[in-house]
């Protein structure tokens, strides 16, 4: 029994020390925080539950809108892995219903509105090899498209909320000086 013991360890202590070598020499991303790190925002009204999980990437001095995320095209909703979307019961969005489950969540930016795709595809990433987003527009449940509003105050780092405060409900996104808004309903 302390053969097999000393023999386990030092397996073990042989996997750990090539898991090291492999993130120091090859990726080390195991070692050094993500540029873009994952989050996850939650609204718990009541019996509702909305989930987001994205990722969260940062302006760092870069022309966002029409830049880094051109206008016209699809972008993932943040950076990595594809966003996603969860509820827990059916919502109502832009006169559509959305059932219950676990969407994933596309947008094309523009200047002055944006359109925001409900995908039922999960995705494990968000771009293919040539850097182009995988969504597939079959699987897009709703589309709609919302107002785009400029604000003064400039926003360092991709953020995805919920805002509530007067009694409705609304997926909001801001980053670089654009902030957006997606009305979300319940079925009373």
């Amino acid at each position: 029994m302390n053969k097999l013991f000393k023999w386990f360890f030092g397996f073990l202590l042989i996997v750990a020390i090539g898991l090291f070598c492999y993130s120091y020499f090859i990726d080390d991303s195991l070692l050094v925080p993500r540029k873009s790190p994952i989050d996850t925002v939650t609204l718990v009204e009541n019996d509702l539950q909305l989930d987001v999980v994205y990722n969260r990437p940062s302006k760092r001095g870069r022309e966002i809108f029409g830049g880094l995320v051109p206008y016209k095209e699809v972008w993932r909703t943040g950076a990595n892995e594809a966003t996603t979307f969860k509820t827990n019961k059916p919502l109502k969005i832009n006169n559509d219903s959305l059932p219950a489950g676990k969407y994933t969540l596309w947008t094309i930016p523009n200047d002055s509105t944006w359109q925001i795709m409900f995908n039922t595809k999960q995705y494990a990433w968000g771009v293919d090899k040539e850097m182009k987003p995988m969504r597939e527009p079959e699987f897009d449940i709703i589309s709609l498209a919302v107002p785009v509003q400029h604000i003064n105050k400039t926003v360092e780092q991709f953020t995805i909320g919920f805002d509530n405060t007067l009694d409705a409900i609304a997926l909001t996104m801001a980053w670089d000086k654009t902030k957006i808004e997606v009305p979300i309903e319940t079925f009373d």
